[in-house]
């Protein structure tokens, strides 16, 4: 592909000079306009060293309200960053709505320069483009716009510029042995970019090349694309009607409605003396257990998810009592605030994902979008059902990154739910566990169990397998959770 691209394409500067004003008014006013509808915005560049990245940049923003974008570079991943998934820095530095990023190498990075210094394994490679494309895709589809250009030069215009930035003495710290060495090997890093143009330039996300010998040139392309594109993405907005797909009849078809509930056995249980004797024994061997998997840098992911009521928090309690404090985080998961809702709705759980070694435990989870969210109408139709593919493929990329994935939904019934409740209203130490709202919910019992269902259904994978803990005995209960967890980091050691 890239060896067909005409390198030639100039503009004089007086030529430029003349459609730089109106070009930057209109930039201008799109970065408004977008502010105002509320669009977040990614712009990133990619290319050959030395192809220009940074004067583009500088061109872009210069018409642009600073307080409406932030500019990233992407270096080599740090200690940290290497200890987390792959994606884990960029999700932390998403736009919120009606802001700009622009990044100065991204995510591509990978795929790019760091795969030609150290080749990925052909798994590891088509993994990577797999997450590449599925994270776009679910940015877009959430009201991101994502506009990607590609600076391309020739072998011999990028040696031409190394040796000018490496006359001066100011400059010449920009040049690297790795920088040098591409441009020794171009027509192997020609390949591994067509490569990854190839596999990254989808419908949804379609890459820009940009002939950038002539910076004049590079410059006005790039700014009448953006351009166009932000008016496409307003003129979308405006248009947009969220679709939503045909219903599918409901009277006359409970009974063929698949489901887990109904088949799980809860009259399971545990007498005290036996649940206090294995506890301690599961507690110490949980502890030992988080000492290796801290050694051997395997991050742990654990989700819980069920009814109110339903046990959550007691076994959280009794895991959490067999770790070392340094080495795990508890995150609550509340309705989110006004900052989160202006970003995609997994943000704000990648922002508290764990590093390898670490272990973060969910009280309640991402699937409150296809719950609490589904059934009280707090995101479209549309949002929730693309929302199962989403989650599989976030959590299919923590076990790309080596983490342990598991899921647990506290099953109880209607009855026992009601018992705790009333439990919970009579005694003062516990009554700050009960709300109107948890009575609220339980008038929607049928809603969300056929919601649960579905999410069961949809979402236990090979890599993150929900576990329903039978919840009506908590002693069974939170022994299950404790033998699960340790028989799945025992699996993994």
């Amino acid at each position: 592909m890239l060896d067909k691209v005409d390198l030639t394409k100039s503009m004089t500067k007086d030529d430029y000079r003349k459609i730089k004003d109106p070009l930057d008014e209109q930039l201008s006013l799109l970065q408004r306009e977008c502010r105002n509808a509320k669009i977040p915005i990614i712009i990133l560049f990619e290319g050959w060293g030395a192809a220009g990245k940074g004067t583009l940049i500088s061109r872009l923003i210069e018409p642009l309200d600073p307080r409406g974008f932030s500019v990233y570079t992407t270096q080599k991943e740090d200690e940290n960053e290497r200890m987390h998934p792959y994606l884990w820095r960029f999700w932390t530095k998403l736009p919120a709505a009606g802001q700009i990023a622009i990044f100065d190498r991204s995510w591509y990075r990978r795929v790019q320069v760091d795969h030609f210094d150290a080749p990925l394994s052909p798994l590891q490679l088509s993994q990577t483009y797999q997450e590449i494309n599925s994270f776009e895709e679910l940015l877009i589809r959430d009201g991101t716009v994502i506009i990607k250009f590609f600076l391309h030069i020739s072998r011999k215009e990028q040696k031409k510029r190394f040796d000018k930035l490496l006359a001066s003495e100011e400059t010449s710290w920009r040049v690297t042995k790795e920088d040098l060495r591409h441009n020794k090997h171009y027509d192997e890093f020609l390949h591994l970019n067509d490569e990854m143009l190839a596999h990254t330039d989808t419908e949804l996300a379609p890459w820009t090349v940009l002939e950038a010998t002539d910076k004049q040139y590079a410059a006005a392309k790039m700014k009448t694309l953006l351009i166009q594109r932000l008016q496409e993405a307003l003129d979308n907005r405006v248009a947009h009607a969220v679709s939503t797909l045909p219903s599918l009849p409901t009277s006359g078809t409970e009974s063929y409605r698949p489901s887990v509930l109904a088949g799980i056995d809860l009259s399971k249980t545990m007498d005290k003396e036996t649940y206090k004797n294995r506890l301690d024994i599961l507690q110490k061997k949980l502890s030992r257990l988080h000492s290796e998997i801290y050694r051997r840098r395997i991050p742990v992911v654990l989700a819980f998810e069920g009814w109110d009521a339903g046990g959550k928090g007691g076994a959280i309690k009794r895991l959490t009592q067999a770790l070392d404090p340094r080495g795990y985080v508890v995150h609550p998961v509340s309705s989110p605030n006004d900052i989160e809702k202006a970003h995609h709705y997994l943000w704000r759980f990648w922002q508290y994902m764990p590093k390898d070694g670490h272990i973060t435990i969910f009280d309640r989870s991402w699937y409150g979008r296809v719950m609490v969210e589904r059934i009280e109408g707090f995101c479209s139709e549309n949002e929730w059902k693309r929302a199962y593919k989403e989650m599989n493929e976030m959590e299919e990329s923590l076990a790309h990154a080596g983490a342990i994935v598991l899921k647990f939904w506290m099953h109880i019934d209607k009855n026992e739910q009601e018992r705790r409740f009333h439990e919970r209203e009579s005694n003062p130490a516990k009554q700050w566990k009960i709300t109107d709202e948890d009575w609220r919910n339980r008038a929607k019992w049928d809603q969300y169990e056929v919601a649960v269902d579905e999410m069961l259904l949809r979402t236990s994978t090979s890599y993150a397998p929900w576990i329903v803990v039978e919840g009506n005995c908590k002693y069974y209960a939170r022994i299950k959770v404790l033998e699960t967890v340790i028989q799945a980091i025992e699996s993994r050691l």
